[in-house]
């Protein structure tokens, strides 16, 4: 630990101090030049290319800024581009492509004022540098797919390029996902594809000035510990009200409303802090002290399932293990209705929800006859076996902390058990799970987690059969069932093609039918974000979606 890395932390530490005393001494809330915000998970890396992860999408969103986005009021609109894609003004157009497809081209203007936070401006030589790592197919990417229908790009100037997409889709002018790094430090560490997430200075330099470009720059990583962010001298928006702002990591959920209680934090992110349950305890205990926002989100807990796995490429076994689930109760007993079953993967705050589809109410009765019907016989010990000796015996796993999910297991295995499934619970912490685990398709059974969503987020890289992850892929693609589907295929890239409005919602319907009929993954609830924040903080709007309050860090402010 070098001298200054020692004095920051002092330094610190003596400011959670203060901070809490200050609280207790009535001291204005002007006075405040840091904000400690609670979350409940340590990012697995920080580059934006590189597996998707709430807790880290939180944390960059104070330091980066895409291209493009959804904002609290779920429109698209631009961040780091000067205007959006436009078919009337000109700077988006169809076209064919080389092989005589359908594509299109789509122009956008970088911010003219943009810099990294070494000064060095940010430039189509960044864009075209990004584009290559995201299209090359062993550097790991997160979503591969949305460069790999980048053809090429042409460049007009520092600031201006147009997209050549292979395929003509209803969201032409999306591009959420183009996440760019900085060419002037990353193309060095991209020389060997292979090597890339390791040798990326997002990895090796990660408070580098030069790979940030928010508000705030990453200034001091802890692992498992904490991230601090500094303000940034070089950024071109509002100035942000506070100096630093630290976000300490508290994996225990528990331990997260005693440091809140403490003084220790000041905020808990509702993206990826507090569990439901306890905070609306909290809030019956000390609702006077903190302002609570409880956010119903398009955020998805579910449970994938391998279906390598012979037991759970039984579609009759998938069926029974939701059947037999009491999710009504879990959803009234445990969240007290905040939390609604899901009763397909698309909330019903989303304009493309279908109300038609598959239902599954507890019914342990229809469980068992399934079970029956797929060779598992109920045996003298209450579990159930085949005609070959074998135990039906899975193995669930999910975040290592997180008091809600753990909960949720207990309820998932008694309520299996009842039907003669042997239900074995096997934890990890976050960056573990996420980061190798359900990202190189190591569950062996059952892994429950959340998806973040965006309104009318077409699901193709959780259920197309080119995005299963695989090692000769380089790991990209976030089909962790292993779904493999000639007419979940088809159906999402009609989705993504066919614009007529009747039409395309005519597919939005057909794949959650389809959804709820396969059952890739078990539906449980849709989660609402618990925002927990001092008196004094304002300007805060949840999103709601998979893109945080955190990307408008610079609208927060110190009230009284």
């Amino acid at each position: 630990m070098t001298a200054a890395t020692r004095f920051l932390r002092r330094l610190t530490g003596a400011a959670l101090c203060l901070a809490a005393i200050c609280g207790l001494l009535g001291i204005p809330a002007q006075a405040r030049d840091q904000l400690v915000i609670g979350i409940s998970q340590f990012p697995d890396n920080f580059n934006p290319k590189i597996n998707s992860m709430a807790a880290k999408s939180y944390i960059l969103a104070m330091a980066r800024r895409p291209v493009t986005t959804f904002d609290a009021d779920w429109n698209l609109i631009c961040m780091l581009c000067t205007e959006l894609p436009s078919m009337e003004k000109g700077t988006a157009r169809y076209e064919k492509t080389k092989d005589g497809k359908d594509g299109v081209a789509v122009t956008y203007t970088l911010r003219p004022d943009a810099r990294w936070g070494d000064g060095t401006p940010i430039t189509t030589k960044d864009v075209v540098l990004s584009w290559q790592i995201g299209k090359n197919p062993v550097s790991g990417v997160s979503n591969a797919e949305f460069y790999r229908r980048i053809d090429r790009i042409d460049v007009k100037d520092d600031h201006t390029f147009t997209l050549h997409k292979n395929k003509r889709t209803c969201t032409f002018a999306n591009a959420n996902d183009f996440h760019i790094v900085p060419a002037h430090l990353e193309k060095p560490n991209f020389k060997d594809p292979s090597a890339y997430r390791s040798r990326s200075a997002y990895e090796s330099d990660t408070t580098n000035p030069g790979l940030w470009f928010g508000p705030y720059r990453v200034a001091e990583v802890s692992p498992g510990s904490h991230v601090v962010l500094e303000r940034n001298p070089t950024w071109w928006g509002r100035k942000p009200a506070f100096d630093r702002v630290i976000v300490k990591v508290i994996q225990n959920t528990s331990a997260m409303t005693a440091n809140l209680l403490a003084g220790g934090i000041d905020y808990v992110a509702g993206e990826v802090g507090m569990s439901l349950d306890q905070a609306m305890a909290l809030k019956g205990r000390h609702g006077d002290r903190f302002n609570f926002v409880f956010k119903p989100s398009l955020v998805y807990e579910h449970i994938d399932m391998n279906l390598d796995n012979p037991i759970l490429a039984d579609r009759r076994v998938r069926r029974a293990l939701l059947y037999a689930i009491d999710r009504k109760a879990i959803s009234s007993q445990l969240f007290e209705g905040y939390q609604p079953v899901a009763n397909s993967s698309i909330n019903p705050l989303d304009l493309v929800y279908s109300a038609n589809t598959k239902r599954y109410p507890l019914d342990r009765e229809k469980a068992a006859k399934l079970l029956d019907a797929a060779g598992w016989r109920l045996r003298d010990n209450g579990i159930r076996y085949n005609d070959k000796g074998e135990r039906l015996q899975l193995l669930i796993m999910t975040t290592a902390g997180n008091k809600t999910r753990e909960l949720v297991q207990q309820v998932l295995q008694s309520n299996w058990r009842q039907v003669g499934i042997d239900m074995r619970i096997r934890n990890e912490p976050a960056r573990v799970f996420f980061g190798d685990t359900v990202r190189r398709r190591k569950f062996s059974g059952l892994a429950m987690y959340a998806w973040l969503s965006s309104p009318q987020n077409v699901p193709r890289g959780q259920l197309h059969s080119e995005e299963i992850p695989s090692a000769e892929g380089g790991w990209s693609g976030q089909n962790y069932p292993g779904l493999r589907s000639p007419a979940f295929d088809a159906v999402l890239d009609g989705i993504e093609t066919k614009c007529e409005p009747q039409e395309n919602m005519r597919l939005w319907h057909k794949l959650q039918k389809l959804y709820m009929e396969e059952l890739p993954a078990l539906p449980l609830y849709f989660r609402a974000q618990p925002h927990i924040m001092p008196k004094w903080l304002k300007g805060v709007r949840p999103t709601g979606h998979q893109y945080s309050s955190s990307l408008w860090i610079e609208d927060w402010t110190v009230g009284k």
